[in-house]
């Protein structure tokens, strides 16, 4: 059994707390207001973050009033498919934990298994520990959890840096915040063979695929941040890729519709460029036409179907 971290209570002092500047004090306020500004959508993802925000502020504030206090458990799981934004928030609930004093400092380490785990007998221990200390007094961010353990494989040496996670999530779970993300159904597997880190997880997000709707919003975003804009024409003819792209094979929802705006802007410049003796005005640089985006293999069917390729 785990160690329940006992409650403790601190010299009473403070008896009154504006919620609204502790908030704001503690970057709360400005930080859930990138969130939304950021992402697209997600809010059961969004009001989860806000949950968990306010459970900190608080604990915080109770510590602060003298009353019983138990150091939260903060490890999380990020469920979903790639491009749902599983990164932007583990970078903004860094950000929460850092203001509130729940971590020393306000970074995330991303990793992977291939950052933790050895080829050869006593590589592992040394990988996983360098990046451990790396992430100390932040959060570390797993990605794509589930290849640490490998049970079909009898010479694999993922199994010892699990039990060196497990560990320090237990032993300094007050210094290190861990996040363990990737699909739903491979993680729920990956626990199930791992209980050990089923237990020391607080908080399980999932995240949602976006809406169709909700993909035409982002990429529009997109155009303007880099200065561009659809035509009448254009706006259509991406509903209609959109459609088309959402059931073809190795779609990453936000990540694709970003590498689709990518190579709609290469067909734009590339058409506008093969007339070199054309005058261009701003409304031409800016504007994205139907063809820019018609011209997508997408639209061909078979050839795209197989290879993904937006």
């Amino acid at each position: 059994m785990l160690d329940v971290p006992h409650a403790t209570t601190t010299e009473h002092s403070e008896t009154h707390f504006d919620l609204r500047k502790e908030a704001e004090a503690a970057g709360i306020t400005e930080t859930l207001l990138q969130l939304d500004q950021e992402l697209i959508g997600l809010k059961p993802v969004k009001n989860r973050v806000r949950q968990i925000a306010s459970l900190l502020l608080i604990e915080r504030i109770r510590q602060r009033a003298g009353l019983a206090s138990a150091p939260p458990t903060l490890h999380m799981s990020f469920t979903g498919n790639p491009g749902t934004g599983k990164t932007t928030v583990a970078l903004r609930m860094a950000r929460i934990l850092h203001g509130l004093g729940f971590v020393r400092r306000g970074q995330v380490i991303s990793v992977t298994r291939d950052d933790l785990v050895g080829q050869y007998i006593g590589h592992t221990a040394p990988k996983t520990k360098e990046i451990l200390k790396k992430a100390m007094g932040g959060v570390l961010f797993i990605d794509e959890a589930y290849y640490l353990h490998r049970p079909d494989n009898e010479r694999d040496y993922g199994q010892e840096s699990i039990e060196i996670l497990l560990q320090v999530m237990e032993n300094q779970r007050e210094d290190l915040v861990v996040i363990l993300a990737g699909y739903g159904e491979r993680m729920t597997k990956f626990f199930a063979s791992n209980p050990g880190f089923r237990s020391r997880i607080a908080h399980h997000i999932e995240f949602p695929d976006y809406a169709e709707a909700e993909l035409l919003v982002i990429a529009e975003l997109m155009l303007k941040e880099r200065g561009y804009r659809f035509s009448a024409a254009a706006r259509e003819a991406f509903e209609k890729y959109i459609a088309l792209r959402r059931i073809q094979p190795f779609f990453s929802n936000a990540r694709s519709i970003r590498n689709a705006v990518d190579r709609i802007r290469l067909r734009q410049a590339d058409r506008l460029v093969s007339d070199l003796d054309r005058m261009l005005d701003v409304a031409d640089l800016e504007t994205i036409d139907a063809m820019d985006v018609l011209a997508s293999r997408v639209f061909s069917g078979g050839a795209d179907a197989r290879s993904a390729v937006p």
